[in-house]
């Protein structure tokens, strides 16, 4: 379970408006959760508090009932997280060393980690790979590398901020194929995005934000009649 409550955000002077402004939710584990809206309307913010990547003004954020702030490994190792460029969080040259990184610093037995890496990698389709060179690999092959990172962790919720920024076709397929079995398998996955057209089907729930609010927040045949007002394309 991941919580946010009340939870406040601003960048630079106090005095001005917030990013996240007030935010209360929950999300269950193994729920499929769309957070939607336009730029500018405190999406990427707000998940980056869900494992500590930022801290709150006031507010707090809960994952299974503990304080982020309270225990950080904890809170890391339950909720992964992929960036809108992953090339922006690659420590590795290779693929199976970036994969392997974050089960390393769980301090895990060196064979727990090669199984990690092994079945993260055969969860995107790239078995076999390890010891390809990052910077060789197209845009979808990054973004899955990415994925096979935060799933080696084995968190109980994934979080991905605008995941098919750039993608071609073939390659937003395979992601959305990676996602629909994750959400078979009962992990959590939380989509930040502002075109629903891809993860529509996959939702239980649509979080919309505006100005840093929640100004939608429901099931997406519920969800979509009010989606217009904000900027959002659903389908």
């Amino acid at each position: 379970m991941i919580e946010t409550r009340n939870l406040v955000h601003r960048y630079g002077d106090e005095a001005g408006p917030a990013a996240v402004d007030g935010v209360s939710l929950s999300i269950p584990d193994g729920e499929f959760v769309v957070v939607a809206g336009p730029n500018g309307s405190g999406k990427s913010t707000l998940v980056r508090h869900f494992n500590g990547l930022l801290e709150p003004d006031s507010g707090e954020v809960l994952v299974d009932g503990t304080p982020v702030a309270e225990d950080l490994v904890a809170a890391r190792t339950r909720v992964g997280m992929v960036f809108q460029q992953p090339r922006d969080a690659f420590v590795s040259a290779t693929v199976g060393a970036d994969v392997a990184f974050g089960p390393e610093n769980l301090g895990l037995a060196r064979d727990e980690i090669d199984r990690r890496v092994e079945e993260s990698l055969a969860a995107v389709d790239m078995t076999g790979r390890g010891d390809d060179r990052i910077d060789e690999l197209s845009g979808g092959e990054r973004e899955r590398v990415a994925i096979a990172g935060a799933l080696a962790m084995e968190p109980d919720h994934l979080v991905l901020d605008e995941p098919f920024t750039g993608l071609d076709a073939p390659a937003r397929e395979s992601v959305v194929g990676r996602l629909r079995a994750l959400r078979e398998a009962g992990t959590g996955v939380v989509v930040v995005t502002h075109d629903l057209r891809d993860v529509w089907d996959l939702a239980d729930r649509v979080v919309a934000l505006r100005d840093g609010r929640v100004a939608v927040d429901a099931p997406p045949a519920s969800a979509r009649e009010r989606l217009g007002d904000l900027g959002v394309r659903a389908p």
